[in-house]
């Protein structure tokens, strides 16, 4: 049968941005716990008209938070959504969650994770939970914090946290934003506050972080002893005073304390509009991972190969780094994205959620394989996984965690090309009813070294073939 291959949009070999593909995610925020890199990404959703077209992202319904994870920064395990505000989330007295920041802290003995979140730009909450990808609960019932906050009565937008966890354990949040009427030079919206020891409170009162032409986007992150404050600029279309800021870049301050005072420098990233020809807001976190500095940033390039760059953002990486003097270089954003810094393990269980770049496949939550799978499995979609290090001795055998659905079919397995050499078949039978996980196991042939690895999913049906949930390779 010949197969017709199912196109990437978006996310494309061998190019490591957008992060994913399968998914939306703005406002991204890591967490580096362990060998892994979490992002944290307010989770853009499509909106609708009543002709049923997308129409511009009103962020108005955003109340979860996507989670994703990756030991290499290529290959990407969808951990799905935190259900934050609402009815059906952990804070029920919130109505939105957006731009969240994450953070560990060791407490008594134990590892400890705090999500703090924006409810909309009215106030900021936090969730906790004793794993990076929960489940989350509400430990105050409340926000932490609110107009009625020491020092924040005069801040525009009550959103877009930062979190530090500081060498002494002691703990800091950084957030505000918005432009009082005319006053775009100095805002004076940007705040710092320090948390109590739980996480879930504050003390003091927050300070002013006098950050020029601010607008939005709290980022912070310690270096060598000096803290820096990163924001993004407002998008003021008048004379600026030289050495300001430009509109909708990604600007730093420096200090030697982690509450000031602030020596403002420069900005380090343009406007995505520079980098990808569609602008829109900016928003980053910068991070250190395997002693290495990356800045996750969003733009709307998975939306506008969709052609429907209309709000919805999805997170990418680049390199950061810093000059012997200790300020930032100016970074590039692109398609490229960042070097893969390990190989993935094929002969341990793979999620079938983890994903390099696919063609047509969606990730949803299976109560009964209490897990999440790859689904919505079509004749020509696949996954594609990004640097399999088969070894030396090369794979024997190819194993796969499934549920038979109507259509059954076949994984094709084949190397550094949806239509590369093929190396093994899995046939998966059908099921009139959806049944129970198989286990289904099959010979390979002609694999060894690294390469990147391709399951290619077909089937004689237009009906959906089956759900993947795990597989793995034997020697």
């Amino acid at each position: 049968m010949t197969v017709q291959l199912n196109q990437a949009i978006g996310k494309v070999p061998p190019n490591g941005n957008p992060v994913v593909a399968n998914r939306y995610g703005a406002d991204p925020y890591a967490l580096v716990f362990g060998d892994r890199v979490y992002l944290y990404m307010t989770h853009d959703a499509l909106e609708y008209d009543g002709n049923g077209a997308v129409k511009e992202n009103t962020y108005s319904s955003i109340n979860k938070i996507a989670v994703i994870s990756s030991s290499d920064l290529v290959n990407w395990t969808d951990h799905g959504e935190i259900a934050v505000a609402g009815p059906d989330g952990a804070a029920k007295w919130a109505t939105q969650s957006w731009a969240p920041a994450a953070v560990h802290k060791v407490m008594e003995g134990k590892d400890k994770f705090f999500l703090y979140f924006a409810n909309n730009a009215s106030g900021i909450g936090v969730l906790t939970s004793d794993s990076p990808v929960g489940p989350w609960v509400d430990p105050i019932g409340e926000a932490l914090i609110l107009r009625s906050t020491p020092g924040v009565e005069d801040v525009t937008w009550l959103f877009d946290p930062a979190v530090l966890v500081d060498d002494d354990g002691k703990g800091y949040i950084y957030f505000g934003g918005g432009v009082p009427e005319g006053e775009y030079a100095e805002p004076g919206t940007a705040r710092v506050m320090m948390l109590g020891d739980d996480m879930t409170s504050v003390v003091g009162t927050a300070e002013v972080i006098p950050a020029p032409f601010m607008f939005e986007d709290a980022g912070i992150h310690k270096r060598e002893g000096i803290y820096y404050y990163t924001y993004c600029s407002n998008f003021y279309d008048g004379e600026r005073p030289e050495g300001s800021p430009p509109a909708g870049e990604i600007a730093y301050m420096t200090s030697d304390k982690p509450m000031g005072p602030w020596t403002y420098h420069e900005t380090i990233l343009k406007n995505p509009g520079h980098f990808f020809g569609v602008s829109g807001n900016n928003h980053h976190a910068i991070f250190q991972f395997h002693d290495e500095w990356y800045i996750a940033y969003h733009a709307q390039t998975l939306s506008k190969a969709q052609g429907i760059a209309n709000g919805y953002r999805s997170t990418h990486l680049g390199r950061l780094f810093h000059n012997e003097d200790g300020s930032i270089q100016d970074v590039e954003a692109d398609y490229k994205g960042v070097q893969q810094i390990q190989p993935l393990n094929p002969y341990q269980r793979v999620q079938a959620v983890t994903i390099g770049w696919s063609a047509g496949v969606k990730t949803e939550f299976e109560a009964a394989a209490g897990e999440r799978l790859v689904t919505d499995i079509d004749n020509g979609d696949w996954i594609g996984l990004s640097g399999v290090d088969f070894g030396s001795k090369g794979a024997a055998a190819f194993s796969a965690s499934v549920i038979s659905l109507e259509g059954g079919g076949m994984i094709e397995l084949h190397l550094d090309d949806p239509a590369g050499l093929l190396i093994g078949e899995l046939p998966v039978p059908a099921a009139n009813v959806p049944v129970n996980q198989l286990e289904l196991k099959t010979k390979v042939t002609g694999v060894e070294g690294t390469r990147d690895l391709y399951l290619v999913f077909t089937g004689n049906t237009a009906t959906p073939l089956f759900k993947l949930v795990s597989w793995q390779f034997m020697q």
